[in-house]
């Protein structure tokens, strides 16, 4: 018998937790979950970590209370994905249910890209339209250009814009925060 592929485990947010609570994996691992696998996050290099200062120093600073800024923070996308995207804007309510915020109380995730892109594209992004997160964010730190996306359908969406750093964005549930993108690049 030839085995052509080799089953994998496919991992639960449950089981995952369980892993997490058990110290399977020490506080500064940078891990998450998505498909049921378990992801070894890059290392936050220096422009990656302004960018995200960035981001959250916009984001909380114009939230008035319509949303909170959940920076670095697993989103509960599904009973297999339990990604860590580098800033979500996310429904305030979140904070006081006991668990971590699922799709339908996402406004926007925004992924940082250096060394991920491959990565924030090529899995997160399908992971993230399948479950219907309404828009996503790439800051594209090798191009200085912000990848934004809206509209899920299945695993895509169906609207995608490539903005420069002199042009300017506002998420679609907050058309009032308007900022220009080379404000968020280091």
């Amino acid at each position: 018998m030839n085995v052509l592929h080799a089953p994998k485990y496919e991992w639960t947010v449950e089981e995952y937790e369980k892993l997490n609570a058990a110290g399977i994996f020490h506080e500064s691992d940078r891990v998450e979950l998505l498909n049921g696998e378990i992801v070894i996050m890059s290392p936050i290099g220096y422009r990656h970590a302004v960018a995200v200062a960035r981001l959250n120093r916009f984001f909380v600073n114009n939230a008035r209370e319509r949303y909170e800024v959940n920076p670095g923070n697993p989103v509960l996308l599904d009973y297999r994905s339990e990604p860590q995207p580098d800033l979500a804007l996310v429904d305030v309510a979140f904070s006081s249910q006991g668990r971590h915020p699922d799709p339908a109380q996402v406004f926007l995730l925004i992924e940082v890209s250096d060394s991920s892109l491959g990565y924030d594209r090529g899995d997160k992004r399908p992971a993230y339209a399948r479950r219907g997160i309404r828009e996503y964010w790439i800051l594209d730190l090798n191009a200085n250009v912000l990848e934004v996306y809206h509209d899920p359908a299945e695993e895509t969406y169906r609207n995608v814009q490539i903005l420069a750093a002199d042009e300017s964005i506002a998420p679609q549930a907050f058309p009032d925060l308007v900022a220009r993108v080379g404000d968020f690049l280091p």
